[in-house]
C-alpha cells in the first residue's frame, strides 16, 4: 500500500444536508415523520487509518461520499488515523450530533464493540464496515468473502511455485494484524490451500508471523528475521500489497527479488507495478467501489426510513455466535497477464500505472 497518500483526502470530508430526528428503531430504520416523507438522517462513518492501505485514504471516502450525495443523504466521513482514542472521540461526537446510521472500519474488536454498544444505545443503526467487529452486534455487515481472498492469494502462490518448478519450497507466512478479523479470514483462507501441501511434504512450513497494526515497516523488519534465520525461503504468502512490497524490499537487497514469488491484496498501484516487473506473483482485487456502493445503499435505505433488502446473506459472529444480516461481495485474483482488468474498472488509471519504465511493460502486458 501507498503509504501517507493523500491523508487530507480522508480527513474531516463532509457533506452537509439537513438531519431528520433520529428512528425509534435502529434495526428496522423506521422514519420519525411517516416513513420516506421527513427528510433523510445523517449517515457518520469511521475509517481506521491511512497508513495501512491507499483504500482508507483514497479510494472508500471518495466513492461513500459519491454515493451518499448522489443519494442526497447528508454524510460525515472521518479517519481515525489509526489512533483508538481518536477513534472514540470520533463516534462520540457523531452520536452526540444525532447520526441515524453509523458505519465504521475498527481499528481492532474491543474499540469497534465499544463504539456499537454506544450508537445502539442511542437508537442509531450501525454498520460493519470491510471488517467485522467481533461480538460488536452491528446491525448490518458489508465486505467481501474474505476466506474466498486468502484461498486467491494460496492458489496464486501455489500456481507461481509450479511455474518456476521449484521442489519442496520453503513458504513463509508474513499475516495481517492480529487484532484484525479479515486477517485471520484471509489467513484460513490460505492456509486451507497451504496446509495440504506442507502435510504431503511437497512443501515445507516457514516461518510464520503476523504483522501489528498491518505496518508495513514492521513487517519488512520482521520478514528480514525470517530471511536471516532461514535462507532457503522460496515463497512468501504476504497478506497484502503494502507487505508484499516490504518483502520485496528485502529481498531486492539480496538481489532475490523476482526470484522468489510473493503474493499481495488490494490492487495497489505499488502492487500492480511489482507484478509487471515480475518482482510480485499476484494480487487480490477487491472492487472497493462495489464496497462503498453497497455499504451506502443499506444506509441510504435507513437514512430515509426505509427498511433495507440488500443484505441477503448472514455472517456468523464467531464470538457472540450471532448471524449478521451481510453483503459479501467476490474478490478477484489477478496476475501480469490480469493487470489490465484493474485499469478497464477504472480502479487504477493508466497514467498513474503506466509511468517512467512501467510504460513498455503495460503496452506488453496490453494495458490501454
Amino acid at each position: 500500500m501507498r503509504k501517507g497518500m493523500f491523508a487530507l483526502a480522508a480527513v474531516g470530508l463532509l457533506a452537509t444536508g439537513s438531519m431528520a430526528a433520529c428512528g425509534d428503531d435502529a434495526g428496522s430504520g423506521s422514519g420519525s415523520n411517516g416513513g420516506g416523507s421527513a427528510a433523510p438522517g445523517k449517515v457518520g462513518v469511521i475509517l481506521p487509518d491511512t497508513k495501512s492501505s491507499q483504500r482508507w485514504s483514497v479510494d472508500d471516502p471518495k466513492f461513500l461520499k459519491a454515493a451518499f450525495d448522489a443519494a442526497g443523504v447528508p454524510v460525515e466521513i472521518q479517519n481515525a488515523q489509526g489512533d483508538k482514542s481518536n477513534f472514540q472521540t470520533i463516534a462520540d461526537s457523531m452520536i452526540s450530533s444525532g447520526v441515524k446510521v453509523l458505519m465504521i472500519a475498527n481499528l481492532d474488536s474491543g474499540t469497534g464493540k465499544a463504539v456499537l454498544d454506544k450508537a445502539k444505545a442511542a437508537g442509531i443503526a450501525t454498520i460493519d464496515y470491510d471488517r467485522l467487529t467481533l461480538n460488536g452486534g452491528a446491525n448490518y455487515y458489508v465486505s467481501f468473502d474474505n476466506v474466498k481472498v486468502g484461498e486467491l492469494q494460496g492458489q496464486g502462490l501455489v500456481e507461481c511455485l509450479t511455474a518456476m518448478k521449484v521442489s519442496k519450497p520453503v513458504v513463509a507466512e508474513l499475516n495481517g494484524s492480529p487484532t484484525d478479523n479479515n486477517a485471520t479470514l484471509f489467513k484460513q483462507g490460505y492456509d486451507s490451500v497451504l496446509q495440504p501441501k506442507y502435510d504431503s511434504k511437497e512443501y515445507i512450513k516457514g516461518p510464520d508471523q503476523s504483522v501489528p497494526d498491518w505496518d508495513n515497516a514492521q513487517g519488512g523488519t520482521i520478514f528480514e528475521q525470517m530471511l536471516t534465520q532461514n535462507r532457503q525461503i522460496k515463497g512468501v504468502l504476504a497478506a497484502n500489497d503494502g507487505l508484499g512490497n516490504a518483502v520485496i524490499s528485502v529481498l531486492k537487497k539480496q538481489k532475490l527479488n523476482g526470484k522468489v514469488p510473493v503474493t499481495g491484496q488490494d490492487a495497489t498501484v505499488q502492487g500492480l507495478q511489482n507484478i509487471l516487473v515480475g518482482d510480485q506473483c499476484m494480487t487480490v482485487y477487491k472492487a472497493i467501489k462495489e464496497e462503498a456502493d453497497a455499504a451506502a445503499k443499506l444506509a441510504i435505505a435507513i437514512a430515509k426510513g426505509e427498511k433495507p433488502t440488500s443484505a441477503t446473506g448472514t455472517t456468523k459472529d464467531p464470538e457472540s455466535g450471532a448471524d449478521i444480516p451481510s453483503v459479501l461481495l467476490t474478490p478477484k485474483s489477478i496476475t501480469k497477464a490480469t493487470v489490465k482488468d484493474v485499469v478497464a474498472d477504472g480502479f487504477v488509471t493508466k497514467e498513474t500505472l503506466c509511468t517512467g519504465t512501467f510504460a513498455t511493460l503495460c503496452t506488453q502486458n496490453g494495458i490501454s
